[in-house]
């Protein structure tokens, strides 16, 4: 099923195709739908469209623009229950505002962003470390042979729950291979921090793959929310 197939239709239907496809992955992957959670991924959209998903059963969402993310969070303060989930590159000097609507950050990919996202005050944000499957600087991460020192840092701030790994899958590369490899760090990761299980991977053109690979977390945009309208 291609990407372009899921992302015909209105709103609801484009959200109850994807969840049919999520059901049929897991499926076939031997797992049990309810053993993911679909951050629906709302970049460039407005606040109605957060708005329109919330009624139709939506709960978790993403942003990875803070700005934007933190201007939506306020307006859809009314909301009871919406999680919001960072999903991009978080600048240091960003994170301790990040931390005011965030519920999950799954970009922790340098010691800068954890030291910035420590708090003692007692609130609890999950944190994903972020795993680079490519070489490729622009598509972010930490190197797979230093996930553990970084998680052993995000274990060690107060504050902070480590929830387990992020990726976003190599341009140019089957997707599956790349989600065997995250989930062979997933499970050195669990050797120091056996509660950090969830696998935040998958989006609109693979998240088959990714659920196959034992991800946790999709982070499906388009599919759902149809053409990003162009940035603003």
């Amino acid at each position: 099923m291609t990407e372009t197939t899921i992302g015909d239709g209105d709103l609801g239907e484009r959200f109850a195709r994807v969840a049919a496809a999520v059901d049929e992955a897991c499926r076939s992957a031997g797992r049990s739908p309810s053993d993911l959670t679909t951050i629906v991924v709302t970049k460039f959209h407005p606040a109605s469209l957060v708005r329109e998903l919330y009624d139709l059963g939506v709960r978790d969402v993403g942003e990875n623009r803070h700005q934007e993310a933190q201007g939506k969070a306020a307006e859809l303060d009314d909301l009871d229950g919406l999680q919001w989930h960072f999903v991009g590159q978080l600048q240091s000097k960003k994170a301790r505002q990040a931390r005011r609507y965030a519920s999950a950050v799954h970009s922790l990919d340098r010691d800068s962003v954890v030291d910035a996202l420590a708090d003692d005050s007692g609130a609890i944000l999950d944190g994903f470390v972020q795993v680079a499957l490519t070489d490729d600087p622009g598509r972010g991460g930490v190197a797979v042979g230093d996930v553990e020192r970084l998680a052993e840092r995000v274990l060690a701030t107060p504050g902070l729950r480590l929830r387990g790994v992020m990726a976003v899958a190599p341009l140019g590369e089957e997707a599956r291979p790349a989600f065997a490899r995250l989930r062979a760090v997933s499970e050195r990761l669990r050797a120091i921090a056996p509660g950090a299980d969830a696998v935040s991977a998958g989006m609109s053109h693979d998240f088959a793959a990714a659920i196959a690979e034992g991800a946790t977390h999709l982070r499906i945009g388009t599919a759902i929310t149809g053409s990003r309208p162009e940035a603003r």
